[in-house]
């Protein structure tokens, strides 16, 4: 700190500054090699080896870019860096954004549709609803908590599968893609991943999920005379796009603009109902 402090009178505090950052990641580097080397040691021991092919390395938040290794015995190898890896099914990327999941799952519900429309000459309704539902639609939605797009091309992307897959029905192809979504009962995937998120939001701020939701949220005890319900939360002003877009940020504004009576319901399945009312407009204020 020394040093830092000359440095300040000589160079002023801007630089002296990024140098204390500097110096915090590096520390940061330091223990997350230490991290490495202990589970290292640890698998030695007990003889249940890393395969260090399949450990990667990625930067996330920051262009301080650095390298990890992991040792097998008397070999040290330097972990590899990548941009995106994937998780569980879920393409994570160094910048956080989801067009690349975006382009997998688009990819994988039109080969569906393909073989559809190879093997179903004629659908009617009914049974294009059992198909879409069961092998095409799940898909697009595959842990889309976590992935939920916000840009308008990655939304565009998924948006654009469902409206060919609408065109299935041959009764239906000369109707407009909002047409084809009201006589299927559909809606479109946008308004779909928002009614999953308030229906995400219900159950943790009423306790049916076994998941403490101070994690994500923080309620606006202060504000219960303002008009709305009195389960309103506190959004905080993110940096970051990528930041703006996550679960416990983008859910607010929505479910801080629903009614009392929506809020206020018993039970998830009456929270659906009451909220596809509201949505729909059918219900009285």
């Amino acid at each position: 700190m020394n040093d830092i402090r000359v440095l300040s009178t000589v160079f002023g505090e801007y630089n002296a500054s990024m140098i204390i950052l500097t110096v915090r990641m590096h520390a940061c580097t330091v223990k997350n090699q230490q991290d490495l080397d202990s589970l290292c040691s640890w698998s030695n021991n007990w003889q249940l080896k890393f395969n260090t092919d399949k450990c990667k390395v990625m930067h996330i938040g920051h262009s301080f870019l650095t390298s990890y290794c992991m040792t097998d015995g008397a070999t040290r190898t330097v972990l590899e860096t990548v941009r995106e890896e994937v998780d569980l099914g879920v393409i994570v990327r160094s910048d956080l954004k989801s067009t690349s999941q975006c382009n997998k799952a688009a990819a994988a519900a039109r080969k569906i549709i393909g073989m559809v429309r190879r093997n179903f000459r004629k659908l009617d309704v009914e049974d294009f609803l059992l198909i879409y539902k069961t092998y095409i639609r799940p898909r697009l939605e595959f842990c889309i908590q976590s992935w939920s797009p916000y840009l308008s091309k990655d939304i565009e992307t998924l948006e654009r599968v469902q409206r060919t897959a609408t065109r299935l029905v041959p009764q239906l192809r000369k109707f407009s893609y909002e047409e084809r979504l009201q006589k299927l009962g559909l809606t479109t995937l946008k308004d779909r991943r928002q009614r999953g998120d308030m229906i995400e939001v219900f159950k943790l701020l009423e306790g049916f999920e076994n998941v403490d939701y101070n994690q994500f949220f923080t309620l606006a005890t202060t504000c219960y005379a303002l008009r709305g319900h009195d389960r309103k939360l506190i959004k905080t002003r993110p940096r970051l796009d990528v930041r703006k877009y996550f679960f416990s940020q983008r859910v607010v504004n929505s479910w801080n603009g629903l009614p009392a009576k929506v809020v206020q319901s018993s039970s998830v399945n009456m929270f659906k109902n009451v909220y596809d009312k509201h949505i729909a407009g059918e219900m009285d204020t």
